[in-house]
């Protein structure tokens, strides 16, 4: 067991994730900062790049699922083996020509990267930054926003100890996390989890993401509906559990491979659920997730 764990341990400090997906025929569509963006191979629907690659790090995270890890982790997701087969296999694609870039000085020993971590400053009430007042505008939201999203302001400090400050329009999840947007970044600050509001206990409305749901309420404003928000398709499971006990569902995915696959997924274990995509507010644009 020991050997094996040390084998891992060098994959992942020794193999480069960019050049495994290269072997595989993978390339990056654009850069983002550090960050590599690609189609993602993990799943068939994605037309814009959502699979980012952090070269430095040497790690991966798939906005789409919500998953993300290391190179052994991308392994087990990409070829649906076990952790040895997995090793095994990035092995056999990569040879040992596919190295993670060293420091350029000698007789140093590397240490192991560490991740980002935030550190949230400020929870403040919407309008006090006009970037984000202008962001919520531009996707037609601003009034249907205000009892709902807050302004989360805070800082991403990297293993140098050097921060970058940021911004966001925030909503909050059942975990107390937030889910944060602003016109250059969409993400999460702590764990990915549903979000529910009450209302009529018989009927529920659910929704892929938190835009979606805000531009449903403005054309809506008086609806008496519950309202589940999944905040990521990967939690599917946990919005199919919540809705269970409504007996009317009204669902408004997007209407893409993605979105048609978790309704079919939803009125499979619902029967009683209802596909009430081509009512969403630009139902055929994915700038509303």
């Amino acid at each position: 067991m020991r050997n094996l764990h040390n084998n891992a341990a060098d994959i992942k400090s020794r193999i480069s994730l960019v050049a495994l997906l290269a072997r595989l025929g993978y390339e990056p569509l654009r850069k983002a900062g550090r960050e590599l963006l690609y189609l993602s191979m993990l799943r068939d629907s994605d037309t814009k790049p959502s699979f980012c690659v952090n070269e430095n790090l040497n790690v991966w995270y798939d906005h789409g699922t919500g998953k993300g890890g290391n190179i052994i982790d991308f392994g087990m997701a990409y070829w649906q083996l076990n952790f040895k087969s997995t090793l095994k296999k990035i092995g056999e694609v990569t040879g040992d020509d596919c190295q993670v870039p060293e420091p350029l000085q000698t007789g140093v020993r590397r240490h192991a990267t560490k991740l980002p971590h935030y550190h949230i400053e400020a929870i403040l009430d919407l309008g006090t930054t006009g970037d984000i007042t202008a962001y919520l505008r531009e996707r037609g939201v601003w009034n249907a926003a205000h009892e709902l999203l807050k302004e989360i302001h805070y800082y991403v400090e990297d293993e140098k100890k050097q921060r970058k400050y940021f911004y966001a329009a925030g909503w909050q999840n059942q975990s107390g996390s937030w889910e944060v947007r602003n016109r250059y970044f969409k993400g999460c600050l702590g764990h990915k989890a549903i979000t529910f509001i009450p209302g009529a206990e018989d009927r529920v409305a659910v929704f892929e993401g938190f835009i979606n749901y805000l531009s449903w309420l403005t054309e809506r404003p008086y609806s008496p509906d519950s309202i589940l928000v999944l905040n990521s398709l990967a939690l599917l499971p946990s919005g199919i559990r919540a809705a269970r006990e409504f007996t009317d569902v009204n669902i408004y995915f997007d209407r893409d491979l993605a979105g048609w696959q978790a309704t079919a997924a939803f009125i499979k274990a619902m029967p009683q659920s209802i596909d009430c995509s081509c009512h969403q507010p630009g139902h055929s644009n994915n700038n509303y997730k």
